[in-house]
């Protein structure tokens, strides 16, 4: 049975809540995309700043089902693509390393505006399935003055689609692919159902959804092929209930699970290319996501006021098999594994005003309250070890396992934070002689955490402690100012900066390792300057922006000798220079060209300590992690509109240039292109069928790695069908 053929029996229903075989949008339109990661709908050619946003069509297109589908084809981005839930988008370079940042990360992640992550390290940072989103928002450069901690590169905003009290609406879409080396085929299955339950003034919108990713690495040491099997689980549901024509009240709750059977990193030892990992058991990863949220608009006139509140709640279980380093222990005959289990809820709240009108003068004003609660226990479990310390007391001074190795765990260490934040903000912006825009934007912070270490009685009786370091304060201002000339409205020339900011934390491992218990904060300061045209109308737009990136005190995430374990230093700081040029062309009514072009040069500007590195550290002139020099991305799209199918058929190019993975590090990602192809007819009125080819040439690439012998890798060949289904 053909892949298509078997797609039809999947899908018979499927489809997603706006068909691709819509008209594509016309070159240079994007620049009349109304985003909201400002806190305010705005066009994205009148911003003072970077912006892209990825829209519906476009991930209908593309078939993009995750952030490696379609993130890094925005200028300036790259995608740390480890493990699923906890993958990391750098922007312009702003990163220590390729893997994961052990604390905060340096870019926010938001939806509906809604934070999803937390003021310290991310136990989960969701990569939000594609499937009836809105558009992607990505704000390049620091975003602190609006979003707060956490936005040191930039910021990522997905939107959703709302429940619409208008009208009936459904959608769903099926999707089969093979990847080659995968034992098993991929497929997903996503539904939605939009219901006005009071017609124009109350309406529920549902999706639900389910993912199954083939796994394509060769575990050797467990014998098992595709060992790195993906399920992905969701739901989501909005309310959406207007009483009036400027009341708006509207909830949304979201769940996504996600299931790694075994982790995605490979042992590159002395085999090019290789698809190989080696471990005596499965390395499982499950993650969860749950957000709850409210939210109210009011128009007041002169202003509209907005209120949001929500509850995320996030939970972490993973595994890592140290018997790769150690062996199998001989004691007890079973490998020694890693363990982390963790949950953290976050509290948010948020009030703001915003002026309505055209007026010369415009103003934004805000607070928000934070509150978060986290609980990780990280530690080795070695099953048997209990029954071995039982039968031999003397060896472990006489303490029984039921102090020193509680559930067989070798060695505990609970880490608990607890953090409160309040802040104010605001941008006031007057424009002058109706093309002169002055933009004046700050935020007054106060941060209070209250972290607690502990190292438990352990079976390698290496002494506890309880490091309770009681109430840290941290407060600060975060200003932001933009000047925007806009002489008409194919031309915007601006000037701008900006700052971001990231909060300081405990190190896990430091009883255990000797590495400082606590590092501090971090900070980047943004200086830019823009051009956005529309060089002819409707059919060519072409953007610019030059910019340079201070990183003071460094948060890197370093790797102590033998064990591996990780901990984080402050350091030296970093000098960020670069350029970003996107190019919109449609040459006829039925073709698209879009280019993006990335130049950046990412490098210490001061060393780096690392004790273990020689000359105890990394000098001036260190290139970042993963910051690759060039990132280059092409789209060629056509489609026959005028015919009943409406064929339409889509080549995309991605480049991404050699990066080193880690500092001090010989091995390096990137260095590899990624060809996609897309393709697609209307059966009849919201019904498409398409195919698609994913990496077509089969490239090799390495996507991260925190050493030199071990890390993530590119996909091989993906070739798939889909059929979707709108009813509108």
């Amino acid at each position: 049975m053909s892949i298509l053929a078997s797609a039809a029996l999947l899908a018979s229903g499927a489809a997603t809540a706006q068909t691709a075989a819509d008209a594509p949008p016309e070159a240079g339109s994007d620049r009349d995309i109304v985003v909201t990661a400002t806190k305010r709908n705005e066009s994205a050619s009148d911003l003072a700043g970077s912006v892209s946003a990825v829209t519906q069509a476009d991930l209908q297109r593309l078939n993009a089902q995750s952030l490696s589908d379609y993130i890094t084809r925005v200028p300036g981005v790259v995608f740390n693509d480890y493990q699923p839930g906890v993958s990391e988008v750098v922007i312009r370079g702003v990163a220590s390393t390729t893997y994961h940042e052990a604390n905060q990360a340096t870019t926010g992640y938001y939806i509906n505006q809604i934070p999803l992550v937390e003021p310290g390290f991310p136990l989960v940072i969701p990569d939000i399935d594609a499937f009836d989103v809105k558009q992607v928002e990505v704000l390049r450069g620091p975003q602190g003055t609006l979003f707060g901690s956490s936005s040191l590169g930039g910021a990522v905003n997905y939107v959703v689609n709302e429940a619409d009290p208008t009208r009936i609406d459904a959608g769903a879409e099926g999707i089969l692919s093979s990847t080659r080396r995968a034992g098993d085929a991929s497929y997903a299955a996503k539904a939605m159902i939009n219901v006005p339950v009071v017609n124009e003034k109350l309406a529920v919108r549902l999706v639900a959804l389910q993912r199954d990713d083939a796994g394509y690495l060769d575990n050797i040491g467990t014998g098992e092929k595709g060992s790195n099997d993906l399920r992905v689980r969701g739901l989501r549901g909005s309310v959406v209930w207007q009483p009036g024509e400027t009341t708006k009240l509207a909830a949304l709750a979201m769940y996504q699970q996600y299931e790694l059977a075994d982790q995605t990193y490979v042992l590159f030892g002395d085999k090019p290319k290789t698809f190989e990992r080696n471990t005596n058991v499965d390395e499982y990863q499950d993650t969860e996501i749950q957000l709850y949220s409210l939210r109210l608009d009011q128009e007041l006139g002169a202003a509209n006021f907005t209120a949001i509140g929500s509850y995320t709640q996030k939970k972490a279980d993973l595994a890592f098999d140290d018997s790769i380093f150690l062996g199998i222990d001989a004691r007890t005959g079973t490998p020694q594994l890693s363990s982390s289990t963790g949950k953290s809820t976050t509290y948010y709240g948020e009030m703001r005003l915003a002026s309505n009108g055209d007026g010369p003068f415009t103003w934004l004003l805000g607070t928000n309250f934070t509150k978060l609660r986290s609980d990780s226990t990280d530690g080795a479990r070695l099953d048997g070890i209990g029954a071995y310390i039982d039968a031999n007391p003397g060896d472990f001074g006489g303490q029984p396992s039921s102090v020193i190795a509680p559930g067989d765990l070798l060695r505990r260490t609970v880490s608990t934070n607890r953090v409160r934040e309040i802040a104010a903000f605001g941008e006031l912006g007057y424009t002058f002689l109706d093309t002169l825009t002055l933009t004046l934007g700050g935020r007054v912070f106060q941060y209070e955490s209250r972290p607690r270490l502990q190292f438990l009685p352990n079976a390698a009786l290496i002494a506890p402690f309880d490091y309770q370091p009681g109430s840290q304060k941290e407060s600060g201002f975060v200003p932001k100012v933009s000047l925007a000339w806009k002489p008409t409205t194919r031309f915007t020339l601006y000037g701008l900066y900006s700052e971001g900011f990231r909060i300081g934390g405990v190190n896990v491992y430091s009883a255990a390792t000797g590495t400082p218990l606590t590092f501090g904060s971090d900070s980047t300061q943004n200086y830019e300057v823009g051009a956005k045209f529309e060089l002819v109308p409707g059919a060519m737009s072409f953007d610019i922006a030059a910019f340079h990136i201070k990183w003071n005190d460094i948060q890197s995430r370093l790797f102590t000798p033998i064990t591996f374990d990780a901990y984080t230093v402050n350091g030296g700081g970093a000098k960020i220079d670069g350029v970003e040029l996107s190019l919109v062309f449609r040459p006829s009514r039925n073709l698209t060209y879009s280019a993006n072009v990335t130049y950046n040069d990412a490098r210490l500007s001061g060393l780096l300590p690392d004790s273990s590195a020689p000359g105890g550290g990394y000098a001036a002139g260190t290139q970042l992690p993963g910051a690759s020099d060039w990132i280059i991305a092409n789209q060629l799209d056509w489609e026959l509109r005028s015919s009943p199918l409406r064929p339409r058929i889509g080549i995309a190019h991605r480049y991404l240039s050699a990066a080193p993975v880690a500092f001090g590090a010989t091995l390096q990602k990137g260095d590899y292109s990624l060809v996609d192809l897309n393709a697609a007819i209307q059966i009849t009125d919201g019904v498409e069928a398409g195919v698609f080819a994913k990496n077509l040439f089969d490239a090799y690439g390495i996507l991260n790695a925190p050493f030199s012998f071990a890390g993530s890798v590119t996909r091989p060949r993906t070739i798939g069908a889909s059929l979707r289904f709108a009813l509108r």
